[in-house]
């Protein structure tokens, strides 16, 4: 009876082949959008016929899903090895495209301007400086495009960032240290890094490269060690406060710092807390104690008895044995004897100066009356400045903190550099 009725075909529900949802190829496309963009993506893709589709595809499959979706590496990694591949081959159009999408805010895993300047130092080497210098040229010319122009700045006022600048005090006696500006924007904070007996600024590389990133960073010699002027005579650990009062002075503008002294700089920094409060704002004391026994000041005057008798020399073997742990030595033993060389290249008569200064250290009744901020780091198989020594810095300094490093001796920032980087890290972050 309804045969005058037109008839539809049934109704049915696509199947799963009708609709393919290609997972290589949108991921490769999710990828390519991540690190180029969405505005170039879809300009290339709007370029797509029926003679490079297939090509089209292909990339995005085999080249941004295949390679780039790999967890290996991280991106930051890729985008470089991308930059320098590109650059030493001479291709120059791939390593625009990719070096705007690793500098275009918004996209995944941007590079920092000083991440693109180091890989370009990197070509330099590795490709050449024609290709490096190619890299620079079209560089900048991305970062106008995307209006992050650099500023002008001397050539002849740039330092290696690794280092930083090298200074002299103004006063006398001359003291030098090396400045490392803050590579992110304006610093955080400054931070000075005083360093241990028979050492210099330089024990401190590995951490203040790493506190650089955000902060101002000073690492002096002290007066005795490396280039620092040398005393003729028996310093006292008032004479060495002051000596780092001067230097806040010149180098920190006068603003207070956050003083990170280990062994003798730790010494100092309590000096300096307490006779000139106004210059530190917080305070590291590592591997440090707040005076030596009857016992530890007889030890330090037969070392400076043995020195003035038979040179450096004569202790450096026996100091390594106590500023690195056994299995440190064992495992690292180049590091080792380039801190012994250390040693053995201070001047002898800064060095004597400098521990009889350390041997009238007694601070413990005075520790309550240090009013900033303060962390205590120990190194558990410290056998120069025990954990003991530690605990009583902790409890006489009112709010201290303490922080063990498991398994280090004497120069915990040099057996466990990146520990205590991350020890600083935190209470720098915290205050």
């Amino acid at each position: 009876m309804h045969a005058d009725r037109p008839r539809h075909p049934p109704k049915t529900m696509p199947k799963p082949q009708d609709t393919p949802f290609d997972h290589p190829f949108e991921r490769g496309m999710r990828n390519r959008r991540a690190a180029l963009g969405d505005a170039w993506v879809d300009k290339s893709i709007a370029k797509a016929n029926s003679f490079n589709a297939g090509f089209q595809h292909f990339i995005t499959e085999y080249a941004w899903h295949g390679a780039w979706g790999r967890p290996g590496l991280d991106w930051k990694t890729r985008r470089v090895l991308v930059l320098a591949v590109t650059s030493a081959l001479g291709r120059w159009e791939e390593f625009e495209v990719h070096l705007r999408g690793a500098l275009t805010p918004g996209n995944a895993h941007t590079l920092s301007v000083e991440e693109v300047q180091e890989a370009l130092i990197q070509i330099a080497i590795y490709a050449g400086v024609p290709a490096a210098n190619t890299g620079y040229s079209k560089a900048l010319e991305i970062l106008r495009e995307l209006g992050m122009a650099p500023v002008p700045h001397p050539a002849d006022q740039c330092w290696h960032t690794g280092v930083g600048r090298s200074v002299f005090t103004h006063t006398r006696p001359k003291l030098h240290a090396t400045v490392r500006e803050a590579r992110h924007g304006q610093p955080l904070h400054t931070i000075v890094f005083s360093h241990a007996l028979g050492q210099d600024g330089s024990m401190w590389d590995q951490v203040a490269n790493e506190a650089s990133a955000t902060c101002r960073v000073i690492c002096p010699d002290t007066r005795g060690h490396g280039r620092s002027q040398t005393p003729a005579e028996p310093l006292t650990l008032g004479e060495l406060a002051a000596d780092a009062a001067r230097l806040i002075d010149e180098l920190a503008e006068g603003e207070p710092v956050i003083w990170v002294g280990l062994s003798m700089g730790g010494l100092i920094g309590q000096e300096l807390a307490l006779r000139h409060p106004d210059k530190v704002k917080a305070l590291v004391l590592a591997n440090t104690t707040a005076g030596y026994d009857q016992a530890g000041r007889e030890a330090m005057g037969q070392r400076i008895t043995t020195v003035e008798s038979h040179g450096l020399g004569a202790i450096s073997t026996g100091t390594m044995a106590r500023f690195f742990s056994e299995g440190f030595r064992q495992q690292h033993g180049a590091t080792v004897a380039r801190h012994q060389r250390l040693l053995e290249a201070t001047d002898p008569e800064g060095y004597t100066a400098c521990a009889a200064a350390l041997c009238e250290a007694q601070y413990a009744p005075r520790l309550g009356q240090i009013r900033v901020p303060t962390l205590v780091v120990a190194g558990t198989a410290d056998l120069s400045t025990p954990i003991e020594a530690a605990q009583q810095l902790a409890r006489g300094i009112p709010g201290a903190q303490l922080v063990k490093l498991e398994g280090c001796a004497h120069l915990s920032a040099v057996e466990q550099p990146q520990a205590f980087a991350e020890v600083l890290g935190e209470f720098v972050a915290g205050l």
